[in-house]
C-alpha cells in the first residue's frame, strides 16, 4: 500500500451541560442550547450536506456528550427550538425594515434571514426536531466518526479520587451513545482532555480503543514517543493515544494569532441585543427584560480598536477560502518537514477543536471546513481520516505511558481546582460514597425506590459536570453553576435519605424525573463495587 504524503484528523468536541429548565417558559441558560444549535450544529451539518451533494469526500470525527445528545433528543426542547428561531426570524425580518436606510446592512440581515428559515426547515423536517439525526445520517454513510464523552463530562483527574465515579461517567455514556447511534463508540473524548495514568484501563473495560491528549499528555509520555505527536502511541492497557497537533490547533483557535482574529470576520461581541435601544428588541429579550446574544450581529471585527467597519458577508467568506487554503498549505509545509524522521510512516496531524469554535465563536468557520474540503479535494494534496481508520492502516508506534495533563490553561487541573472551586470536591467525594453504600443495601430495591436511586444517580452525575467549576472559576455565570452543584447534590441526599427511610416522597421524585429526565436506562447498580 502507498503511504499518502500526510494524513489530516479533524476532530470536533460536541458539547454542552444539560440547561434544560421545564419549571420555566423561558430561562437565560436554556438560550445556550439554542444558540448552539443554530449558531454551530445545523451550520456544519449544511456543510456535511454540500459536500454529500457535490460528491466532495470528507472525513471527521465529533465528540457527542451524552448531555449534548439527551437534549436533542427531548420534546420540550425541540418545541422550544422552533420557539426559539421563529422569535429570530420574526426580529430580523423587523431588522430588514429598520436598517432600510443603512444600505451596509442590508446583504447582512437578508443573509440571516435565508439562513434561519432554512435551518428551521432542516431542523423541523428533515431532522424531525433532533440535529442528532443528521449526525447518524452522516455516520452511516461512513463519512463521520462519532464517539461519546463522559456522561456529564466530568473531569476525570479530580472524579477519579473514587473509582465508581469514572465508571458511572464511562458506562453511562456509551448506554446513551449506543442507544440513539446504534453502535458502541470506539473513542472517548476525555472531558478536558483530562488524563491521569491509570485511567485508560477503566476505559478498556469498556471496549473503548482509543482516546486523545493534548500535546504536552503525549510529548511528556514515558519513553518519549520518537514520533512525537505525528503518530499515536498505545498504553500499556492497549489503547491508543493521540496528541494533539498544536501548530494546527493554533492556527485555529487564537482569536490573536489564529484566523479567527481576521478584520474581515465577523465581530461577535457586537450583538444588537445590547446595540440597540430595549424598545426596538421587545417582545424578543427574556420576559424580565433581560438583553441576550441574538446572534443577529452587523461589524466586523476591522482592527484592535472600538470602531467597528460594517459586515460584508461576501467578503468574509473569500476571507474563509484564503484561509483554507492557507491551512493546507502549511499541513503540507509541515508533512514535509517531519517526513523525513518518521521512518516511512506517514505524518498524521490531529486537529483538535470544540465544536461551538465553528460557527458560534468564528462565524465563518463552517466555510472554512467547506472550503478545506473542496480545496483538497481539487488539489490532492492531504488525506482526510479518523482515528479508527488510521488505527486499521497503520496501527500505533510504540508503546508508552501518556503524562498527567489537559487542555484546560495551564496544561494540569489548576482552571478546574483552585482557591475559587475547592470546596466543591470534598461534597462531589462524599456523595460518591454515600450513593455507592445506598447502590449496596438497595440492590433489591423496585418500583418507586428503585426509581428514587436510579435519580439519585442522575442527580450526582449531574453535580460532577466540568462546566459548573468552569464557569465558577471564569466568573461567567458562576452563580447558576454553583447553584447547579448544590441543588443537585441537596437533591440526591434527600432521595438517598427517603429511600433509607422507606418514606420516597412520589410527587417530589416525579417532579425531579421531569425536570431532570436524561439518561431513562440508568441503573443506580453501577456505583456497586466491582470485581478486580
Amino acid at each position: 500500500m502507498n503511504s499518502p504524503p500526510g494524513i489530516l484528523s479533524i476532530v470536533l468536541h460536541c458539547h454542552l451541560p444539560f440547561v434544560r429548565h421545564p419549571e420555566h417558559e423561558y430561562f437565560l441558560e436554556e438560550n445556550w442550547y439554542y444558540e448552539a444549535l443554530f449558531e454551530t450544529y445545523l451550520p456544519l451539518l449544511s456543510v456535511f450536506e454540500q459536500l454529500e451533494e457535490k460528491g466532495i469526500p470528507f472525513r471527521m470525527t465529533l465528540s457527542v456528550s451524552p448531555t449534548l445528545l439527551s437534549m436533542c433528543q427531548d420534546p420540550l426542547l425541540q418545541k422550544r427550538s422552533i420557539r426559539y428561531v421563529d422569535h429570530l426570524v420574526a426580529l430580523a425580518e423587523r431588522e430588514e425594515k429598520r436598517v432600510e436606510k443603512h444600505p451596509a446592512f442590508q446583504p447582512v440581515v437578508r443573509m440571516y434571514l435565508e439562513k434561519l428559515m432554512h435551518y428551521r426547515e432542516k431542523l423541523a423536517g428533515t431532522y424531525r426536531g433532533n440535529m442528532a439525526e443528521g449526525l447518524r445520517k452522516f455516520q452511516d454513510l461512513g463519512r463521520l466518526e462519532l464517539m461519546t464523552c463522559a456522561a456529564t463530562h466530568g473531569y476525570f483527574p479530580l472524579l477519579g479520587v473514587r473509582e465508581p465515579a469514572i465508571r458511572s461517567q464511562i458506562e453511562t455514556a456509551i448506554q446513551t451513545h449506543r442507544s440513539f447511534f446504534g453502535k458502541d463508540p470506539a473513542g472517548f473524548w476525555l472531558p478536558e482532555c483530562g488524563y491521569q495514568p491509570g485511567q485508560d484501563e477503566i476505559l478498556k473495560d469498556y471496549g473503548i480503543r482509543y482516546f486523545f491528549v493534548d500535546t504536552h499528555g503525549l510529548l511528556q509520555a514515558t519513553p518519549r514517543p520518537r514520533f512525537g505527536t505525528f503518530a499515536p502511541i498505545k498504553c500499556r492497557s492497549g489503547l491508543a493515544v493521540f496528541g494533539r497537533d498544536m501548530e494546527s490547533s493554533k492556527q485555529v483557535w487564537s482569536s490573536k494569532e489564529g484566523y479567527p482574529g481576521d478584520p474581515d470576520y465577523r465581530e461577535f461581541y457586537r450583538d444588537i441585543g445590547f446595540d440597540l435601544p430595549e424598545a426596538e428588541l421587545h417582545p424578543y429579550l427574556q420576559p424580565e427584560g433581560i438583553r441576550r446574544f441574538t446572534g443577529l450581529k452587523y461589524y466586523r471585527v476591522t482592527g484592535p480598536g472600538e470602531h467597528k467597519e460594517p459586515y460584508d458577508p461576501q467578503r468574509a467568506r473569500q476571507k474563509a477560502l484564503l484561509h483554507a487554503l492557507d491551512f493546507l498549505s502549511n499541513r503540507r509545509r509541515q508533512v514535509q518537514q517531519v517526513s523525513q524522521w518518521m521512518e516511512g510512516k506517514p505524518p498524521l496531524i490531529s486537529c483538535l477543536y470544540d465544536a461551538e469554535l465553528f460557527g458560534h465563536w468564528w462565524y465563518e468557520g463552517p466555510d472554512f471546513l467547506y472550503y478545506l474540503f473542496e480545496k483538497n479535494n481539487e488539489e490532492a494534496g492531504l488525506s482526510f481520516t479518523t482515528p479508527s481508520e488510521y488505527l486499521e492502516n497503520y496501527g500505533e508506534s510504540q508503546v508508552s505511558q501518556p503524562a498527567f495533563s489537559s487542555w484546560g490553561l495551564g496544561g494540569y487541573s489548576e482552571f478546574w481546582l483552585n482557591e475559587s472551586t475547592d470546596w466543591i470536591y470534598p461534597h462531589l467525594s462524599l456523595a460518591c460514597d454515600e450513593m455507592a453504600q445506598a447502590a449496596q443495601e438497595q440492590d433489591r430495591a423496585r418500583g418507586i425506590p428503585e426509581r428514587a436511586m436510579n435519580q439519585a444517580a442522575r442527580e450526582l452525575l449531574l453535580a460532577q459536570a466540568s462546566d459548573w467549576a468552569f464557569m465558577i472559576k471564569t466568573g461567567n455565570h458562576a452563580g447558576y453553576a454553583e447553584r447547579r452543584i448544590k441543588t443537585h447534590l441537596s437533591r440526591l441526599h434527600q432521595l438517598l435519605d427517603q429511600v433509607r427511610r422507606n418514606r420516597v416522597d412520589e410527587k417530589y421524585l416525579c417532579d425531579l424525573e421531569e425536570k431532570d429526565n436524561l439518561f431513562p436506562h440508568i441503573d443506580f447498580r453501577l456505583y456497586q463495587p466491582r470485581e478486580k
